[in-house]
């Protein structure tokens, strides 16, 4: 309950929206903290409804949001709770979206084209928000999209900590990037797991969506086990492009570490091949029953999110959490 708030006392208020609630509620257990009591509905000519249980004025909000299908549904619910901490006199609002919306819609590639993660930064912010936290961003510049502060939070100690345990002794061991724009991030797991870097060179048609032709492979991979880190996995079309590309090369194996599940379409089919060894994700996103398989392995994100909520919270450092490198 809220209580009587006495000048320089803070208030954490945790709310969900209905796309991961599961999410929300283990963010909250590692807080200590129970989430927010809230009401929200959908009329039936898709209209979407918020309203608080109980009072949030002074509090220092945080509305956690996963953008999962339908994701523009979600957005603009995070929106209409935003506004109505706005005008319920909440002090600071942070949304915190794990998987940022439009995040690959982060420049114009050819004329004419919208500026999408730009755009859902201006929402935001007009809807009242104060703060963005989000989980490895697709492109970094969206930090500078937003007027005010961007938590910019890194999966990779989750991911790596898994990896370290089970091949981070591997003499075999390959770190991959599917693309040249991936290198930097698998140019870090490589120093980090001491594996030599192999690079797929790939060409992508801007005139079709989601297809991908991978050209040839920059470095050693016969007989070893590859990983193959991104940022995320949509249709997999990539990915398993690329993993036939290393099983040609003569990969013995190939394992890929991807943060954010967004498994569209023929996601799970192309997953589940048999030149894919192992999928490595976090929860990010919701993974209904039909979206997992068996050599899928998800790794919770909440202990992040929820140490960095409370650093915010307590004005400490995000940065701290990940040696500076935030």
């Amino acid at each position: 309950m809220s209580g009587i708030l006495h000048p320089g006392e803070k208030r954490l208020v945790v709310i969900s929206g209905r796309a991961h609630p599961q999410l929300a509620q283990e963010i909250a257990d590692e807080l200590g903290t129970e989430l927010l009591e809230t009401e929200t509905r959908t009329f039936a000519n898709g209209e979407i409804y918020a309203r608080y249980g109980e009072s949030v004025r002074g509090a220092d909000a945080f509305v956690i949001q996963s953008h999962s299908e339908p994701i523009n549904e979600w957005i603009m619910e995070q929106l209409i709770m935003v506004d109505a901490l706005k005008r319920a006199s909440a002090k600071r609002i942070t949304v915190v979206a794990p998987c940022y919306p439009y995040s690959r819609q982060d420049k114009k590639g050819r004329g004419r084209e919208p500026i999408s993660a730009r755009l859902i930064a201006d929402l935001f912010k007009t809807a009242g928000a104060d703060r963005i936290m989000s989980v490895d961003l697709h492109a970094s510049q969206i930090q500078g999209f937003f007027d005010g502060p961007v938590d910019h939070l890194f999966a990779m100690p989750v991911l790596m900590d898994y990896f370290k345990a089970k091949v981070g002794d591997d003499p075999n061991l390959t770190v991959v990037s599917p693309d040249m724009g991936r290198v930097r991030v698998a140019d870090r797991w490589s120093d980090q797991l001491g594996a030599p870097l192999a690079i797929i060179h790939k060409r992508r048609d801007p005139s079709v969506a989601n297809e991908v032709t991978v050209h040839e492979i920059v470095g050693n991979v016969e007989g070893r086990t590859c990983l193959m880190v991104d940022d995320l996995i949509d249709t997999g079309g990539t990915i398993l492009k690329a993993a036939q590309a290393l099983k040609d090369y003569g990969a013995a194996k190939v394992v890929v570490a991807a943060t954010h599940a967004v498994f569209s379409g023929p996601a799970v089919e192309r997953l589940s091949h048999d030149c894919i060894d192992e999928v490595v994700v976090t929860d990010t996103l919701p993974l209904p029953e039909h979206k997992r398989f068996p050599t899928l392995t998800v790794l919770p994100i909440a202990p992040l999110i929820a140490r960095a909520i409370h650093e915010v919270f307590e004005d400490g450092s995000v940065t701290s959490m990940f040696d500076g490198a935030a």
